[in-house]
């Protein structure tokens, strides 16, 4: 395991709802710079906490139902879901240690 997959509006539900582990969704565009610069942050965790947490990816300008159902504005934007429900959001470029203490805080 260990690294990001994609999910989309029509596999949101199953991927990330529906997840017996807490998962962190990166709402992100090709276009993006700050996105493209989160990504590598993101792939580490994803290898690092594994175990405990699954990170996946939705690209915004593909799928536009749930980005606007979670209120999304700008972008980078992270979302942990556990259980289903959204249990934090982190919105931006942010070092990794800010992620993991993030994810830490919400997931022991």
């Amino acid at each position: 395991m260990g690294s990001s997959q994609a999910v989309t509006d029509k596999t949101f539900e199953t991927e990330v709802l529906n997840s017996g582990k807490p998962v962190l969704v990166d709402f992100w565009a090709e276009w993006c710079g700050p996105c493209r610069a989160l990504g590598p942050k993101l792939e580490e965790i994803a290898t690092e906490m594994g175990e405990k947490l699954q990170v996946v990816k939705i690209n915004v300008d593909e799928n536009h139902a749930t980005p606007q159902k979670y209120g999304i504005r700008g972008i980078p934007a992270m979302i942990l879901f556990k259980g289903g429900q959204e249990v934090g959001q982190l919105v931006g470029n942010h070092p990794k240690d800010t992620i993991v203490d993030f994810l830490n805080k919400h997931i022991g």
